[in-house]
């Protein structure tokens, strides 16, 4: 989960899709908070964590989340246990 500058534009941003395909990353699910407009989350299914881990710190990571409005030091990566 994370937070951004604009729901609306993050919810239609194709980005996010660009940038976790390449990683082969599929069934990516988008989440809103009701009572937190710039509250968001992702449920994706990640076959390679360490490969998401790497791309998450590239300078392509930046310009997508900054494309899409998201707040860097908010992200939060959980994983199932």
């Amino acid at each position: 989960h994370h937070d951004v500058e604009d729901q609306g534009h993050w919810l239609a941003s194709s980005k996010r899709a660009e940038f976790f395909g390449l990683l082969g990353i599929t069934n990516i699910r988008t989440f809103v908070d009701p009572t937190n407009p710039k509250r968001v989350a992702l449920l994706m299914d990640v076959p390679d964590l360490d490969a998401l881990k790497a791309a998450m710190e590239s300078p392509a990571a930046g310009e997508a989340m900054a494309h899409d409005g998201v707040v860097p030091e908010s992200v939060v990566m959980l994983v199932e246990a």
